[in-house]
């Protein structure tokens, strides 16, 4: 697993850039100002880091990265879940305009920036020069020794969130309590005086159609009496000619064959008016004046009125207003519910210690191991007799990454007591410590390429051969990449890449081309004595590449 290609166009300085890597130990080697860091940088944002415009090489419209991966087994199911398509090559394009509008690609497919940042962290593990830095910042620190630890600050989170949150619950719950209850005590008021009317959800409509009815009832029935009297009255009804005219028809409809037709249609005529007649008595006998039930719907419409006046509603309206204020105070009696709340809290608090309880467990077994490889790195740094411990304690507070205080210690002489690095290390020392931090740590992470950004500044000499074979152990397992100005830890190196810087018409560019035997002692050589190169300089650059190369 290990970059197979990167290739460039118009980034930064580099007009057009297509470089093949190799397995094991590369370095990166150049003048200063050449533009060393070029491709790590270019790394970095086809891996998903932030971009601007000042990547796009002047004159130029977009810049264009492309990097070459071999695909790792365990990606495999990501590429699926992420829709990419899964080849034995991991192929990533990032494309910059001069607006800063960015666009990528995984495998051909469009892919986003926080998908090209889960597929760094996988493939490719970077150590810049500044690392240093980081040892003097408490959560640096403390990451550090989790990431060695192999464990994951993610599910403690959760659990601190869910904590907080409950206890704040019942925080506001306290602090409102009085106000909680004067208003369970009005919306109480309110619902028993709505209570008393009781209203249905579609009772004021049929209130007045009852109300309509019986306050007319005198009138009604004077109308069904009438219209039943001329349907039937023997003189001046209806019924009567009706039956008369049909029997007639009928009688002469041997001799004309047309009355048959209305005959029958003075039948159904009859048939209908006696309908009518039965609805009609129908009616008269089961509708009676009835004052008492006509008084009792007044009352009711009037409370119906006076609480819509009231609660400044429509009559309409009452029965949702009376449902809104019960669930209302539902809500509040759960907000009020201190114990429940109590309790919640609890539980999640409880939840927090365990999972703080567990993660410190972890950090106190892995703490001491990384104490040992770290000072045992140490010694062959320039630091011999020197002890490095992680030092453990008890935050006055939990936080969401625990209750662990992590304190990286630091005794530069044998004999000494460690002390916190910021307080003890000069700037040399903190840059071999991280480079001893870096090189113990990337022994156990998952990407296949390390690179170290000029970690090696600060030290030389025998130092500086060690951190050489240091890098070139490393390459045994994995692919390492490392910038350097170092001629000891070029030397080492499986395979040696310089970066020129050259002006013409055109402006200035880099360029990054990989050396053979020549090229390579002139460019140790340059790094021992600078431009001017001498014989013994040159004798002086075969020889450590001669000593590099029979040293196991």
């Amino acid at each position: 697993m290990a970059l197979k290609r990167i290739a460039l166009r118009d980034f930064v300085i580099v007009q057009q850039l297509d470089l093949d890597l190799h397995t094991g130990f590369t370095v990166l080697t150049g003048e200063t100002g050449a533009g060393k860091s070029i491709l790590i940088d270019a790394l970095q944002l086809v891996l998903g880091s932030r971009a601007d415009t000042g990547v796009v090489r002047e004159g130029a419209s977009q810049a264009d990265i492309s990097a070459e991966f071999d695909c790792p087994a365990h990606l495999q199911l990501w590429l699926e879940e992420g829709g990419f398509a899964q080849e034995d090559s991991l192929l990533l394009r990032r494309v910059i305009d001069t607006q800063g509008r960015s666009r990528a690609w995984i495998n051909g497919a469009p892919a986003t920036a926080t998908q090209l940042r889960g597929l760094g962290e996988a493939l490719l593990d970077i150590h810049g020069q500044h690392a240093w830095q980081s040892l003097t910042r408490a959560d640096a620190v403390r990451e550090l020794l989790d990431a060695y630890a192999g464990v994951s600050t993610q599910a403690l989170r959760q659990h601190w969130m869910v904590w907080r949150a409950a206890a704040k619950d019942l925080e506001h719950a306290i602090a409102a309590q009085d106000t909680v209850q004067r208003e369970r005590e009005r919306l109480q008021w309110q619902i028993g005086e709505l209570d008393k009317l009781s209203p249905g959800a579609d009772e004021w409509d049929e209130l007045n159609t009852q109300h309509t009815r019986l306050s007319h009832a005198q009138a009604l029935l004077e109308t069904a009496q009438g219209a039943l009297f001329l349907l039937e009255d023997d003189e001046a009804g209806i019924s009567g000619p009706l039956g008369r005219a049909q029997d007639m028809l009928q009688d002469k409809e041997h001799l004309e064959p047309e009355f048959q037709a209305i005959a029958d249609v003075l039948a159904s005529s009859l048939a209908q008016v006696n309908d009518a007649q039965h609805s009609l008595q129908i009616y008269l006998r089961r509708t009676e004046l009835d004052p008492d039930k006509l008084a009792e719907l007044d009352e009711r419409l009037s409370l119906w009125m006076q609480l819509a006046r009231r609660y400044k509603r429509t009559p309409e309206e009452l029965p949702g207003l009376l449902q809104s204020w019960r669930d209302e105070l539902r809500q509040l009696d759960a907000v009020v519910d201190i114990g429940r709340l109590r309790q919640a809290e609890q539980r999640a608090h409880e939840a927090y210690q365990a999972a703080a309880r567990e993660l410190s467990q972890q950090r106190a077994k892995a703490a001491p191991k990384l104490s040992r490889a770290i000072t045992q790195a140490m010694q062959g740094l320039g630091m011999q007799g020197g002890k490095f411990e992680v030092q453990l304690d008890k935050l006055a507070e939990p936080s969401p990454h625990g209750v662990d205080s992590v304190q990286f210690l630091v005794a530069g002489h044998p004999g000494a007591t460690p002390k916190p690095i910021g307080k003890v290390a000069s700037g040399g020392e903190l840059s071999r410590l991280s480079l001893a931090i870096a090189v113990t740590t990337s022994q156990l992470g998952q990407a296949g390429t390390l690179i170290f950004d000029e970690v090696d500044s600060g030290v030389g000499g025998a130092v500086a051969e060690t951190v050489g074979k240091l890098m070139r152990a490393l390459g045994r397992d994995r692919q390492v990449l490392a910038v350097t100005h170092l001629p000891q830890v070029a030397a080492c190196a499986d395979h040696h890449y310089v970066v020129a810087k050259k002006r013409d018409k055109g402006g200035t560019s880099s360029s990054v081309t990989p050396t053979d035997a020549t090229q390579r002692e002139r460019e140790i050589a340059r790094m021992l004595g600078g431009e001017k190169i001498s014989d013994t300089t040159m004798a002086h650059a075969r020889e450590m590449l001669l000593q590099a190369a029979h040293t196991p």
